[in-house]
């Protein structure tokens, strides 16, 4: 709870901030807002194992550990954000931004320490109804309000229909503490149809198909910094909390789940994959991105309990990094030049070659090219999914890697090779942004380098 507490109090001191002080000094709500989330996420950092509320909360350390992830990538969204919160449309808002996302980060922390279904579902609507107001900042801008609607709408029918499951499962079992309902599953048709109504509801905020219609359309009108907390922070959030409902409660019926799982992440990789070819806008371009490692997430659902659990927040660590890192570069050119599409990359490196680089290890390691990080995390949902025998999906999920590399590589192709006669001049970011893509490229390198030294290390071990 510890960690919780220390986002409120900085909601609370952000609040106090945003009322009192002057129109002359808001820029100041920039750097008070980094600094008391670093001072948060280094004082809860050590995990925690606490019960409260009556067993309703439960945080485990693998779900401390994972709520430090998504405050830094909630940090790496604040570093990334001046320059858009600073335009004269925007500078008004600068408050608004800050206590809303962190009103959203505090429902995700709820999210994934729920242990009781009343409690998931108050951190579920409280970082989405925030995310909405995000998605519709730039309300006057394009097509932010036509985005946000999307996303609430989507939004309402996913909660009806995650409620609607709840309530068969408390109709059947008496109960909405995880632990009271997974002993009383058996696997009648009641308790699967509320089980498949659970992981739809649950399914709209990780983009699965068929439960992605939203994704691509809110991508692209939302700010591109709430894009990427949408994409990485919240996706992170979602999956653990699913990984954590489908083992605590319906542990009992996995022969169905792992079917259900199986189907969903197959088809969801490669829509993802096949859509995200045909994009040239570089927000719908990632927001498939995004669809198709959301299947690549569910893989270490297919696993063990612990080594899933373990392969899944390795994943989404690597994920939040890699992915901030791109949608960082997005933004930091969308701010000085209003370019979007992926033809507006051409000739990238020549005129902005640190940009360059940093988006290509980004995309490399979305991919899975080693040595770097996210080689590792797709080898360790493999590994997961493959030692409960899921060798099909396995088989399909590495070919459709090979799909994947081909899009990124397009992007790629565009910075360091293909030319154009009007490429986006040089400029350079201020120093947050430089901060942010700075720890984003040192998170893609150094998990690399560590799970490269531990898995030769462990080789030598064996033999």
């Amino acid at each position: 709870m510890r960690q919780e507490l220390g986002v409120i109090v900085v909601f609370l001191i952000m609040f106090v901030c945003d009322l009192l002080l002057p129109e002359n000094r808001r820029k100041l709500l920039h750097p008070i807002a980094c600094i008391l989330l670093t001072v948060q996420m280094l004082i809860t950092i050590v995990p925690t194992d606490v019960t409260l509320f009556g067993g309703m909360y439960h945080s485990t350390p693998i779900a401390s550990a994972l709520k430090t992830i998504l405050s830094f990538g909630t940090l790496l969204a604040f570093l990334q954000c001046t320059d858009w919160l600073n335009r004269e449309d925007s500078k008004h808002k600068i408050g608004e931004f800050y206590t809303l996302s962190l009103s959203t980060l505090i429902g995700m922390y709820f999210m994934v320490s729920a242990d009781h279904f009343l409690l998931f579902f108050l951190g579920l609507e409280l970082a989405t109804v925030p995310m909405a107001c995000l998605v519709a900042f730039d309300k006057y801008k394009e097509h932010s309000g036509e985005a946000a609607a999307k996303f609430i709408l989507y939004a309402l029918f996913s909660s009806g229909i995650f409620l609607y499951g709840v309530s068969l499962l408390y109709g059947a079992t008496g109960s909405l503490y995880f632990a009271d309902v997974a002993p009383k599953l058996h696997g009648c048709e009641l308790q699967i149809l509320a089980m498949v109504f659970v992981f739809a509801g649950l399914a709209f905020k990780l983009s699965l198909v068929p439960f992605h219609l939203w994704t691509a359309d809110t991508y692209q009108g939302a700010p591109t910094v709430v894009g990427g907390m949408l994409s990485a922070v919240s996706k992170g959030a979602a999956a653990f909390a699913l990984m954590t409902v489908l083992v605590k409660v319906f542990g009992n019926m996995i022969a169905l789940s792992s079917t259900m799982l199986s189907i969903i992440i197959v088809v969801t990789i490669t829509i993802g994959n096949l859509f995200a070819i045909r994009q040239r806008n570089m927000k719908r371009f990632m927001a498939f991105s995004s669809i198709s490692q959301a299947g690549y997430i569910l893989l270490a659902m297919l696993g063990n309990p612990a080594q899933g659990t373990a392969s899944l927040v390795y994943y989404i660590v690597v994920y939040v990094v890699a992915n901030m890192a791109v949608f960082g570069i997005i933004n930091a050119i969308e701010q000085k030049s209003d370019r979007v599409l992926r033809d507006d990359y051409k000739g990238l490196y020549a005129t902005n070659p640190k940009l360059a680089l940093v988006m290509t290890l980004a995309l490399f390691s979305l991919a899975g090219i080693p040595p770097f990080a996210g080689f590792f995390s797709k080898f360790m949902v493999f590994a997961a999914a493959f030692n409960e025998g899921h060798y099909l999906v396995v088989f399909l999920a590495l070919i459709n890697t090979v799909i994947s590399l081909y899009y990124y590589l397009l992007v790629v192709k565009a910075m360091y090779i293909d030319s154009s006669e009007n490429p986006i001049p040089a400029f350079k970011s201020n120093w947050y942004m430089r901060i942010s893509l700075l720890l984003s490229l040192a998170g893609i390198l150094t998990f690399g380098l560590v799970s490269c030294l531990y898995q030769t290390f462990s080789s030598l071990m064996v033999n």
